[in-house]
């Protein structure tokens, strides 16, 4: 009797043995994800995160939060978060990761799509910094861009652009557009705006005074990216971005990276943290690196501009 008790015992702990395992790849992560408008650049960056952490066998559970471009919103979004027992939250571009990272401090915070993170105040360092927070940058090249335009389009001296001046990831990278178009000898107009409704108005004011227009990484820009296409190509305005999902939407050409590789080097920081245990101080902030030429015949001619065959040649990506 009692060496078949001690058999059962021991097939028991062994059962247990082979059960563990399976028991622990089977959990189910809990991940929040907050952002701060519905655009297909932060959604492919979304898409990405997604990736990345299935490629990496992880079953999770995503609660989607949209702030719908309200800062109030991303603010109570960010509270609800905390409130919740959450393995991670990502939170996807500036607004709504300086939310979060303001009143979330026990969760690990992963975040993308953010110009500048250390000037947003989300991390104090790109390296390591102890904190509970990592991510990846989207920081254009803008001068690249800038250089790349200005030599497909000589002729256009007075560049106009539109951002809102309420996002601090905008107001970053509209100081970096300054910069540039001055050291290429170009004027830069800007109109500020502080939602989505005013993008066609704002688009319209810049018609008879600029050649060209330009438009950076601005979230609530990009959401309503129709409205100024709308005023561009009846009145003949060459139209150049530095996202490249932007393209088929009505620009000539973008100088940029694919937001779904920005979402997908986020996920693989997530899965340092959720699968390998680190925590979010050990892991350095990064930069996106990989650049591509997007560019549209058909728009440029819409534009009443013909892109030379030298940039259609260098071109990774061209639409008809």
């Amino acid at each position: 009797m009692r060496n078949k008790l001690s058999c059962l015992l021991v097939a028991a702990v062994l059962i247990m043995a082979f059960l563990a395992p399976g028991m622990v790849a089977a959990k189910v992560f809990k991940v929040g994800v907050t952002t701060i408008v519905s655009h297909p650049a932060l959604e492919a960056d979304q898409k990405g995160f997604e990736k990345a952490l299935q490629e990496a066998g992880l079953e999770v559970e995503y609660d989607y939060q949209n702030a719908q471009g309200e800062m109030s919103n991303a603010q109570a979004i960010a509270q609800k978060f905390a409130s919740e027992k959450l393995d991670l939250v990502h939170a996807i571009a500036t607004p709504t990761s300086q939310a979060a990272c303001k009143v979330i401090k026990n969760i690990p915070v992963v975040y993308s799509s953010v110009t500048d993170p250390v000037d947003a105040g989300l991390v104090k360092t790109m390296d390591a910094d102890g904190g509970n927070v990592t991510g990846i940058s989207d920081a254009w090249p803008i001068e690249r861009q800038i250089a790349l335009y200005h030599e497909m389009l000589p002729g256009a001296k007075k560049w106009g652009t539109i951002y809102n001046a309420g996002d601090a990831n905008s107001v970053k990278s509209i100081s970096w557009t300054k910069d540039a178009m001055q050291k290429f000898g170009l004027e830069l107009t800007e109109v500020t705006i502080s939602n989505s409704s005013e993008v066609y108005t704002a688009a319209q004011s810049l018609v008879g005074r600029v050649d060209a227009i330009y438009i950076t990484s601005d979230n609530m820009v990009a959401s309503a990216f129709g409205s100024v296409t709308k005023v561009c190509n009846p009145n003949k305005i060459p139209l150049f971005v530095g996202n490249t999902d932007q393209v088929p939407l009505g620009a000539i050409a973008a100088l940029g990276f694919d937001y779904f590789e920005v979402g997908y080097s986020a996920g693989k920081k997530a899965v340092q943290i959720l699968k390998d245990g680190k925590k979010p101080g050990e892991i350095p902030s990064g930069l996106t690196e990989n650049l591509t030429l997007h560019l549209s015949v058909k728009n440029a001619k819409s534009q009443g501009f013909e892109v030379p065959q030298k940039y259609v040649d260098m071109a990774d990506k061209v639409y008809e």
